[in-house]
């Protein structure tokens, strides 16, 4: 977030923190010392508009954060999310036109969104809107603009999930209006998520993540047996949250069960774990 020496609790989130890009650089090299590999960035701007404009720009707060990290901590690889609702004013993943979301409009924003990231440095990106053609968009931008070496994890079987609660909270990008339903995933629903995982490897992902995790473990294990790539899984906020939660109250034993939660991620058939756990993760691993 923009500012200098911000270090400020996110409430709902036990142990995480909003940080001012001075604060994060040395959040980072902490975690690389632990031996976690890379860290996925979010923006939280000063001023949100209708277009998300603060995600696109050249001195956006993502953009700073990511030349500070890779001028300090330049062995750990930067991801960053690419999405327009943590920084448009309606807090939806794309352009509105007629109270919905204008697919299409969405894509040259995601692309410059994108570039974006990958001129200040960045990585990997992770484009995590859910927007028809998406993947496809960004690649053609980054190739065009000579980040052909770029790779790409896409969001590719996102669910509308209740899940996503206190990270609504801390990147204050819940829906102003309606909800994320028509671009989301029905969680009833898995057969779909094969459809969207080979529609974005179509696209030329080179990563496929599903989200969140644990409720979707399934899900998990059936890209992993139906498509030769990557397979990502993140543990969203309310997963972390809860076992937090729980674990104040006396009624799990935290470490063990953010472990076990991990570990069935893991055996679900997840190469790669996206948790706010990664720290309290490490040092347990470190610690035998």
């Amino acid at each position: 977030m923009p500012g200098k020496g911000v270090k400020a609790e996110i409430p709902p989130l036990p142990g995480q923190y909003h940080l001012s890009v001075d604060r994060l650089v040395e959040e980072t090299a902490a975690v690389y010392e632990l031996g976690i590999p890379a860290v996925i960035l979010f923006g939280l701007p000063e001023t949100k508009d209708e277009t998300g404009s603060s995600g696109y720009a050249d001195d956006g707060v993502v953009q700073q954060a990511i030349a500070a990290i890779k001028s300090q901590v330049p062995d750990i690889m930067v991801i960053t999310d690419v999405c327009l609702c943590e920084y448009t004013s309606h807090g939806h993943c794309g352009m509105i036109k007629d109270n919905d979301v204008d697919n299409d409009a969405t894509l040259d924003l995601l692309a410059r969104t994108a570039v974006s990231h990958a001129a200040a440095g960045a990585d990997m990106v992770a484009p995590s809107d859910m927007m028809d053609g998406h993947v496809q968009a960004i690649r053609k931008a980054l190739d065009r603009e000579g980040f052909a070496q770029i790779p790409i994890m896409a969001y590719a079987a996102k669910y509308a999930s209740v899940f996503y609660g206190p990270f609504r909270d801390a990147a204050e990008s819940a829906p102003q209006f309606g909800d994320r339903r028509s671009y989301q995933m029905d969680p009833c629903n898995s057969r779909e998520a094969m459809r969207e995982v080979s529609l974005d490897i179509a696209e030329g992902a080179d990563i496929v993540m599903v989200k969140p995790a644990m409720p979707y473990l399934d899900v998990i294990r059936r890209v992993r047996d139906e498509f030769d790539l990557p397979v990502a899984a993140y543990q969203v906020s309310g997963e972390f949250a809860m076992i937090h939660a729980a674990a104040r109250m006396g009624w799990l034993d935290g470490e063990r069960a953010m472990m076990e939660a991990i570990t069935s991620i893991r055996r679900a058939g997840a190469d790669i774990i996206i948790t706010y756990a990664a720290p309290e993760i490490a040092r347990h691993l470190q610690a035998g």
